[in-house]
């Protein structure tokens, strides 16, 4: 009678360990929307002569952007650190809230709102990541200190 409650509760400590197991979280695990992955395609983001290249974010955010484009856009100044144009139409949204912006961020507020963030800071905001500039130097001094146009294409 011992050896049989002993086995059964030795049977019931493996089951209920295998799915403590069963539910644990892989550590190699990516969160897509903490940390989004890139995708093949880039864009060129170019305000009057100076033109940038931006790696895009892979979601469904972004396919839906790449589909308006080329759009040439008259973004408005906002908080001296960046330029915002608020889309015609709303786009797919995976928000969560960045440890911080950096210049070059290509970003959606609420499903309708595109950023490009030309100052680093930090945010207690929700955005969708879209992308980011590879090289940022000269985007502040580029897109000055009011509205400017700014022209948005796929990259050939």
């Amino acid at each position: 009678m011992k050896k049989q409650f002993f086995h059964s509760l030795l049977c019931l400590g493996l089951l209920g360990l295998m799915s403590f197991t069963a539910c644990k979280k892989n550590d190699s695990e990516i969160d897509p929307i903490q940390s989004p992955t890139a995708m093949q395609t880039t864009i060129k983001i170019t305000v009057a002569e100076k033109t940038f290249t931006a790696e895009l974010v892979d979601n469904p955010t972004t396919a839906s952007f790449l589909q308006m484009l080329p759009l040439t856009l008259d973004m408005q100044e906002l908080n001296r650190n960046e330029k915002f144009f608020r889309l015609e139409k709303s786009l797919p949204t995976q928000a969560s809230v960045p440890s911080s912006i950096r210049t070059g961020d290509l970003l959606l507020y609420g499903d309708n709102t595109l950023v490009l963030f030309y100052k680093s800071f930090n945010t207690s905001y929700s955005y969708t990541p879209m992308g980011t500039i590879k090289d940022p130097a000269g985007l502040e001094a580029a897109l000055g200190a009011g509205n400017v146009t700014v022209k948005f294409e796929v990259e050939n």
